[in-house]
């Protein structure tokens, strides 16, 4: 492996700790960071939206206060590089936790298409594949509904 594929390793690595940073800590100009403008994220595998990066920003500002807190935690990282290109994927692992509610955990992978930027490595493609979710809690049913959720 020569310098510069270590270089861009580590690159790599900072960018999807930054990603973790910015989501935990609600820091959605550091999100903007680590994508391109153009980019389209899909998180619709854990009940999310996808879209471009305007839409899942808003998305986020508005869905992740409801959290008291989380931390995701990202590990396992393989990293295919072909010029100014690299595929990731990466484990993920965010316990989660709502007011008045036990915590409750979800695992899965961060599939990433990046691109190198004269701003560094950029994610022009993110989608997150559930792999499980553990403890989540059961949406509300609408009222006059049984538990089989008919009249």
């Amino acid at each position: 492996m020569d310098l510069q594929t270590l270089i861009d390793r580590a690159e790599i690595t900072d960018l999807l700790t930054r990603y973790a940073r910015a989501v935990d800590r609600r820091d959605w100009d550091l999100f903007r960071s680590v994508f391109t403008a153009d980019a389209r994220i899909d998180y619709t595998q854990v009940g999310g939206v996808a879209g471009d990066l305007d839409t899942v920003v808003g998305f986020l500002a508005q869905v992740m206060p409801m959290f008291e807190t989380m931390q995701h935690m990202i590990s396992n990282i393989d990293i295919a590089i072909d010029g100014d290109e690299a595929k990731v994927t990466a484990m993920v692992y965010n316990p989660l936790k709502l007011p008045d509610s036990p915590m409750w955990a979800t695992g899965g992978w961060y599939h990433h298409e990046l691109v190198r930027t004269p701003e560094g490595w950029r994610s022009r493609s993110l989608t997150e594949e559930a792999s499980w979710f553990d403890g989540v809690p059961e949406p509300e049913k609408p009222a006059g509904t049984d538990s089989a959720g008919q009249d």
